[in-house]
């Protein structure tokens, strides 16, 4: 007891000086903490008016709240006069760890913000991203959710949406119809390309303040081409790609103008031979 209480005696300066150390510390943290919460709320609060989803605004404020707490906590035991390098190079190391085992769901959480920041698409339009198309149902942080034609759900990573083409067919008002029609070499172009307007101008959903272009786009191997481009509003577009189809099929047949499949002219030549 006697030699404890003359050491006391001996280091109450030493201790005095690591006790302000010590409070200073604690205090580094408390303020750290509630420096570190401020700057959370004010992010959340951010990107919230950014409408940004719930869930990134969650997974956002949380990341940005243990980074500053992480700081604060070196920046504490720095002042008590311990050598944080060490702390740092392994705090370093074990991001880097997380980081590459993660990489992949990273990549995907990183597309996620990138297609919610940038909006190329929404909930209920029609896409074709990373080689599929249908109606998107939900975007959410690390997938994006559609649904095809047939009614099946595909779920695809937002690494391989945000990595490829997307097409988004409900993006525009308007959508052009591109129809390539064929006749037989000896149909009357006159009158093929008359019928072809006729048909494309008296269907009531095409927009009748829209050029409509028809004519000869080529001349193939069994048919001439002719391309029929109407504009119709986008939710119109199937119903009308179909209806112009069938009658276009059923007025040509009315005018007697084929429209030719494709054939193979084969040439049979003999040659006699002597038999010896």
């Amino acid at each position: 007891m006697e030699q404890i209480t003359n050491w006391l005696a001996t280091n109450q300066d030493l201790i005095i000086s690591f006790g302000i150390k010590l409070a200073i510390a604690l205090a580094i943290l408390f303020i750290g903490k509630l420096i570190a919460k401020v700057i959370s709320n004010t992010t959340k609060k951010v990107l919230t008016k950014k409408n940004f989803d719930k869930t990134v605004v969650s997974f956002i404020g949380s990341l940005v709240y243990g980074i500053f707490i992480i700081i604060t906590f070196i920046v504490a035991i720095s002042h008590l006069g311990f050598n944080t390098s060490s702390l740092v190079a392994i705090v370093g190391a074990a991001g880097l760890a997380i980081g590459l085992a993660l990489q992949g769901s990273l990549s995907n959480f990183a597309s996620g913000i990138l297609l919610i920041t940038l909006k190329p698409f929404k909930s209920g339009d029609f896409v074709e991203v990373a080689g599929t198309a249908g109606i998107v149902e939900e975007i959410n942080v690390f997938a994006t959710q559609l649904r095809t034609g047939d009614n099946k759900t595909v779920i695809i990573p937002n690494g391989g949406i945000t990595s490829s083409n997307i097409t988004n067919f409900s993006a525009k008002p308007m959508r052009r119809i591109d129809l390539v029609i064929g006749v037989g070499y000896s149909a009357d172009l006159a009158q093929a390309k008359a019928i072809l307007t006729k048909v494309a101008n008296a269907h009531e959903l095409v927009l009748k303040d829209q050029e409509i272009t028809v004519g000869v786009s080529e001349l193939a191997d069994s048919s001439v081409n002719f391309v029929v481009r109407p504009w119709v509003k986008t939710s119109d577009y199937w119903p009308v790609y179909f209806d112009l189809l069938e009658t276009i099929k059923v007025e040509l047949d009315k005018a007697g103008i084929e429209i030719p499949f494709p054939q193979v002219s084969v040439h049979v030549n003999k040659e006699d031979s002597d038999e010896s």
